[in-house]
């Protein structure tokens, strides 16, 4: 596994790379975006983990150009605590997003366990489900998503809340229960994370009515197996 980050402190990066390092995660380390740009143009990470406010650019922005061209799991570490740069960090397709000052060791946590899930999980069977003429295979051996032979590129958090919900329809879950399967301590804060996660989804699989929204419970899976 290798993990870039690119932090302009010193300090906070040197301490997150070295913590990683005890962990067996190979580290490459960045003061700014320039460099990380060139070196990711060359190499794609198993993670990224991206300050916001950089001496040489907007991490927010960064990571959604990035996004249009790479399939790559983000942590935003930030000093922006509001919830809207939180909400703005998910709808770009972080898969976490930490706010200073935090502990070394939480988000060495956090980032195993973006790492585990966007791991491939060997030996389970695809799903299929059908929706008005439309088909979503899950296969979960390949990690893959696709709807109607078009692949989906998820994050991991939207990998777990579609799989969640779908190996389990038609039962519904609350937001709360979704942040503490799906998300578990990655997730903290606001049942918000889910709307946005849900709306995030929804834009990439075209349709709606994938996933029905309960009115005041929650969600479930609305496609039929099979």
């Amino acid at each position: 596994m290798e993990v870039f980050i690119v932090e302009d402190n010193d300090n906070v990066r040197d301490a997150l790379a070295g913590y990683l390092k005890l962990e067996g995660i190979e580290v490459r380390e960045f003061g700014s975006l320039g460099p990380a740009e060139t070196e990711l143009k060359r190499r794609t990470p198993d993670l990224l983990v991206l300050d916001v406010m950089l001496p040489d650019g907007d991490g927010f922005l960064f990571a959604k150009q990035l996004k249009s061209r790479k399939d790559i799991p983000i942590l935003f570490l930030t000093a922006r605590d509001q919830e809207s740069d939180r909400i703005t960090g998910l709808e770009i397709g972080a898969d976490d997003y930490v706010v200073k000052p935090f502990s070394p060791r939480e988000v060495v946590l956090r980032i195993r366990k973006i790492l585990s899930r966007t791991s491939s999980q060997e030996g389970e069977k695809s799903l299929v489900f059908t929706l008005e003429g439309s088909q979503l295979s899950i296969d979960r051996e390949k990690h893959r998503v696709s709807i109607d032979g078009v692949g989906l590129s998820l994050t991991a958090a939207e990998w777990n809340i579609l799989t969640h919900l779908a190996e389990r329809q038609p039962q519904v879950f609350s937001r709360l229960q979704l942040l503490e399967s799906c998300l578990g301590s990655v997730a903290e804060g606001s049942e918000r994370t889910i709307d946005t996660h849900i709306k995030n989804l929804r834009r990439k699989m075209k349709h709606e009515d994938w996933i029905e929204t309960v009115r005041g419970f929650g969600y479930r899976f609305n496609g039929e197996n099979g």
